[in-house]
């Protein structure tokens, strides 16, 4: 129900408010039965059930809801909106409605399809085209502002159709710095050292190389991902572990030859 509220509603709802002692939103409240009335007549005895409740919806106006006996509404109901013009005026009915509980199951709400893809939907054919206003892109004639795309698109002699803009780029250090390869993950707070000082640590060139790179180590976590110089994992390449033998006890080798050697005489000394 939409109502408009003019200058002369409004005075005339302070009036209202003002001479009001509780009459008109007990009226209201108490017009339990004009509110099944009017649900049954509009959608049948059979669909309405208890009484759940009363809302206020403004000083002349509240909603009686009641339980929605109908196939496929679990926890739905019926919202009949009742009004008076003053504690003196009669109560009428303004609307009936079907609406949502607290416990209803209810559609979420609508996303546009390009919008509802999410990192690691797309399959194998799967086209996921970018928009004509996308943010995170520029037409590749216009000045990128990253120094290795501009050093690309010269020596090429014709540079790509679309670049990645700074905003995108933003993003994209923003998500890289957040995620499983940043700063702030449990492996890298527990790593000795960060992949910044690592021989295995490759930068991104462009204005992300600051930051940025590839791990190029097979046995590390992050092999062939973007990982934040501030990141570490405990295959660095600088680590350097205390070798303690592993040979078992049994399998050592007895060499006499360090031992000093006495010739000793055949007569055994006087006592």
């Amino acid at each position: 129900m939409t109502r408009v509220n003019t200058p002369l509603h409004n005075e005339h709802m302070t009036l209202l408010l003002t001479l009001d002692d509780g009459s008109v939103q007990r009226a209201l409240r108490d017009a339990v039965q004009l509110a099944r009335d009017a649900a049954v007549a509009d959608v049948g005895a059979e669909q309405v059930g208890p009484h759940a409740g009363v809302v206020r919806e403004d000083a002349m106006s509240a909603s009686h809801l009641f339980e929605a006996n109908l196939s496929g509404y679990d926890g739905w109901r019926w919202s009949v909106t009742v009004a008076t013009a003053g504690a003196d005026m009669p109560v009428t009915v303004d609307e009936v409605a079907l609406i949502p509980g607290p416990d209803a199951l209810v559609a979420p709400h609508w996303v546009p399809w390009e919008r509802r893809i999410r990192p690691g939907d797309l399959g194998v054919g799967d086209i996921f085209p970018t928009t004509a206003d996308d943010p995170r892109v520029v037409p590749g004639y216009l000045q990128s502002d990253d120094p290795a795309v501009e050093e690309v698109a010269h020596e090429a002699g014709l540079g790509r159709a679309h670049v990645m803009s700074r905003e995108g780029r933003l993003e994209a250090a923003s998500r890289w710095r957040a995620g499983e390869f940043g700063p702030r993950s449990d492996m890298a707070r527990s790593a000795p050292a960060a992949c910044g000082t690592c021989a295995f640590y490759l930068p991104l060139a462009g204005s992300l190389r600051a930051a940025f790179g590839v791990c190029g180590n097979e046995f590390g976590p992050a092999d062939g991902h973007v990982v934040n110089t501030e990141y570490g994992c405990g295959a660095h390449s600088e680590v350097e572990v205390e070798q303690v033998s592993s040979v078992p006890v049994a399998e050592l080798v007895y060499d006499d030859s360090l031992l000093d050697m006495e010739a000793l005489s055949e007569q055994p000394a006087e006592q």
